[in-house]
């Protein structure tokens, strides 16, 4: 994944949100060697520097560099990092021609979904960082992605019963703490789109001011509007005056109104979903995340028939027929309303991984589904995202509801 970076590349952090790439790739195998290695293979870090700097969060194993820092030192060096990665990988080969269950296991299968996690988090950051750099100066990540023949498709409501239902991950499958445990809820009867909200969508709702329209905005998100002159959703460029291309990881591209709008926040997510409930009087809303896990399981979830990180288009795609509930694996996370919190009975993992995910249950939503930048086997129904509302820079975008 990170072949295709210049060296250059591998030291900008374009914002505090976004870490360089030097760093998520050193940082996955910090993750190895301080949970995996120091416990079971008596690991010590020789160069201190390396634990000090790949650090992310983890407060019970000591100081750390800032996150907003990470991309304005000029150590460790790129072939500090490197090295120190193939070292962490030759000692993990190792202890994995060994005995491996129980604990030991554990802890193996959290370290490569934790660098699952950042294989997606990297895709999007350099597609971040590429696309800073001012339009004279950018370059393609990866080959254009080719344009698919594709009319639109119509959107459909699709039923949901209500009642009582049981959601969260099964206990016989690896799932991150914060999907437990399995647990009853309500829902009143509802519908869900069959699809994602498109492009040509959206973009009725910038060109009708939707973006100047105080009415359709949680205060916050009006806050957040004025406060960083936000136009349209992230990478649109305009011409002329209206939207007409986009940045993507294949270089600067004519927007396909049948494709899936991205980098929409959840404050634009929710003021879209406001507007069309006012012009259309449809009821327009966006689901609750148990709403969109109990839709996952009685309309399907396909990750085989979805577009992922292994699909190499890094670039959500259109809506195709078949498939009842479309684009639900992959192409793009979806906002819902929920704010992220602990279900009933909740417990975090155990020792330093209790602070995994546990203490980011404040201001931030829950997001659903997994996108064109997630491994495929990553995700299933219950997995949690979760995201601060104004997050524009991963790949994310909206599925509506509406109450029968």
């Amino acid at each position: 994944m990170a072949a295709p970076l210049a060296s250059e590349d591998y030291r900008v952090q374009s914002m505090p949100d976004v870490s360089p790439p030097w760093w998520n790739l050193g940082h996955t195998s910090w993750f190895f060697a301080k949970n995996v290695l120091e416990p079971h293979a008596g690991y010590r870090f020789e160069n201190p520097g390396l634990e000090y700097a790949l650090n992310s969060y983890y407060e019970t194993h000591g100081a750390r560099l800032e996150r907003h820092r990470r991309g304005l030192v000029s150590r460790p060096t790129t072939d500090e990092v490197l090295a120190f990665r193939s070292d962490v990988d030759e000692r993990m080969q190792v202890l994995l021609g060994g005995e491996v269950g129980g604990r030991l296991a554990f802890l193996v299968e959290t370290g490569l979904q934790h660098e699952q996690q950042h294989q997606e988090l990297m895709v999007t950051e350099i597609k971040h960082i590429l696309g800073t750099n001012p339009p004279a100066l950018r370059r393609a990540y990866s080959e254009p992605q080719m344009l698919e023949a594709a009319g639109p498709q119509a959107l459909e409501w699709l039923a949901c019963d209500g009642g009582v239902r049981t959601i969260g991950a099964k206990e016989e499958e690896w799932a991150w703490d914060n999907e437990r445990p399995r647990h009853r809820v309500f829902c009143e009867p509802f519908e869900m789109a069959s699809r994602l909200v498109t492009v040509g969508e959206f973009a009725e709702f910038v060109d009708a001011g939707g973006y100047r329209d105080p009415l359709l905005w949680l205060a916050n998100g009006w806050a957040w509007v004025q406060e960083d002159r936000v136009r349209a959703p992230l990478y649109w460029e305009q011409r002329d005056g209206a939207s007409v291309t986009a940045w993507t990881l294949g270089g600067l591209r004519r927007l396909d109104p049948c494709e899936p709008v991205a980098h929409v926040s959840f404050y634009e997510a929710d003021a879209y979903a406001n507007w069309r409930a006012r012009e259309l009087g449809d009821g327009s809303r966006l689901p609750s995340e148990r709403e969109w896990e109990v839709a996952a399981l009685e309309h399907g979830f396909t990750p085989a028939a979805g577009n992922f990180l292994e699909d190499a288009a890094l670039h959500p795609r259109p809506a195709r027929a078949g498939a009842t509930l479309q684009q639900a694996a992959g192409d793009l996370w979806e906002w819902t309303t929920s704010h992220y919190e602990a279900y009933p009975g909740y417990r975090p993992f155990d020792g330093a991984l209790m602070e995994y995910n546990g203490k980011f249950m404040d201001n931030q939503r829950v997001l659903r589904g997994g996108s064109c930048a997630t491994p495929r086997d990553h995700v299933r129904p219950s997995y949690r995202n979760f995201w601060p509302a104004s997050t524009q820079f991963q790949f994310t975008g909206l599925r509506l509801a509406r109450s029968r």
